[in-house]
């Protein structure tokens, strides 16, 4: 008798032949939750510390996996990413069918489709329905989106990095950039099969780095797929996950019992990077951050943002549960000090002319106002959610609602924390 959490056939299947390959799978088990899909189960206790998968090097799909007569087809500087995704939708069949026993455990096109806001309908990710004559309706939060439904965003002077910030418009270009190169060689490629196949490399992928070699410029072009590993989901765990150059050995962070889920971490990233990048987010994660940048160029000239770029406070204004960071301290005494003070203040010469009281009510405004658009867009979901046929009970809409309600509830939090 099969137990309740048995995965299914398939993955029965590609099990063997993981084990088959040299994976080394040590009292764990790919199982199905209910409602949440597949994981990664505990078939006995295990003790905090113990190896329960190993993959080793041949076994992992690298750059080194895609046979030199595909590879050499493409030019020098071809991204990986694009070179994996290129590979198993236009790859040899007979090359292919290796990994066709893993290839059968991987999401559908519609599961993708469920979760992903890159493929969501463009209603749901933003329209050009206007709320007021300066903005936008748009149901996505504003570090997936780059649009606000409630405020023009303030316009951003300068150039600067931002990893957690226009996540949905930086992945599409990723994925456009990925289908030319890949289209200049193989022309009869179809978008949808590898569209499909460049999100699978996207979700399923882990660092891959060998000993001694330089971090590659663009992070994405350091992965590998890790078959059976990828079973893993994502929380909040202390990581204990290695590679040594010969294996990538996985740990147990804990002692789990039987029957248990086993997680391990994709790293600290907030909820609205994991619902772009992998299609869901966490009930409680402790890297949650939204941030306020958006919203404190509005209030600040193009000399002040000069001055906040000079001095290398620009940009990056990240609010939790706890607070903002210094960084947003920053930006808000800018606004009342005159410069001269503001840059002494900053270099820790003086703090003449700084006003905790100021600092304060300028914070709390930000916030409220990010407050303010989640209240927004709540009220247009619930709206869209019970006028809209094809929104009705809509799944998507679930998970924006409940976005939207983890966002409001951490502004609230945080202006707890920002007395006046």
């Amino acid at each position: 008798m099969k137990p309740e959490w048995w995965p299914g056939e398939d993955h029965e299947l590609f099990t063997e032949w993981a084990i088959a390959q040299g994976i080394v799978v040590n009292g764990v088990n790919p199982a199905r939750f209910p409602g949440r899909g597949l994981g990664m189960i505990a078939t006995r206790a295990i003790e905090e510390g113990e190896a329960i998968v190993t993959v080793p090097l041949r076994t992992m799909f690298t750059p080194n996996s895609i046979p030199s007569s595909f590879s050499s087809k493409f030019p020098d500087g071809t991204p990986v990413h694009a070179l994996y995704a290129a590979f198993f939708t236009n790859g040899d069949p007979e090359n292919l069918k290796h990994y066709e026993p893993w290839r059968k455990t991987w999401p559908s096109l519609k599961d993708f489709e469920d979760g992903m806001p890159i493929l969501w309908p463009s209603y749901l990710r933003g329209s050009k329905t206007s709320v007021d004559s300066s903005s936008e309706q748009t149901f996505l939060p504003p570090s997936i989106s780059g649009s606000w439904s409630s405020i023009q965003k303030g316009k951003s002077e300068f150039h600067y990095e931002t990893t957690h910030q226009n996540l949905l418009s930086q992945q599409e270009s990723r994925l456009r950039d990925a289908w030319d190169a890949v289209v200049a060689v193989f022309p009869k490629t179809d978008w949808e099969t590898f569209s499909y196949h460049w999100l699978i490399v996207n979700t399923r992928s882990f660092f891959f780095l060998m000993p001694g070699e330089e971090a590659p410029e663009d992070r994405n072009d350091a992965m590998a797929l890790l078959p059976f590993a990828d079973y893993f989901n994502h929380s909040d765990v202390a990581c204990n996950v290695k590679f040594n150059g010969l294996n990538y050995i996985f740990r147990a962070t804990k002692h789990y019992d039987e029957g248990e889920e086993i997680y391990m971490s994709y790293g600290p990233h907030p909820n609205d990077f994991l619902l772009t990048e992998y299609g869901f987010f966490l009930d409680h994660n402790e890297s949650e951050t939204l941030y306020l940048d958006d919203i404190i160029f509005r209030d600040l000239s193009k000399t002040l943002q000069e001055e906040l770029e000079f001095e290398q406070y620009y940009g990056n204004y990240q609010l939790t549960a706890e607070g903002v960071c210094y960084r947003t301290e920053i930006a808000a005494c800018i606004k009342y000090m005159a410069v001269e003070d503001w840059r002494n203040y900053t270099l820790g010469y003086s703090t003449k002319n700084f006003d905790a009281a100021k600092s304060e009510a300028i914070i709390r405004e930000w916030i409220k106002t990010y407050a303010n658009e989640a209240d927004t867009v709540i009220a247009s979901l619930e709206k869209a959610g019970s006028q809209e046929a094809d929104l009705k009970g809509s799944d998507k809409v679930k998970a924006l609602l409940k976005r939207w309600t983890q966002i409001k509830t951490l502004c609230d939090q945080a202006l707890q924390t920002v007395s006046c």
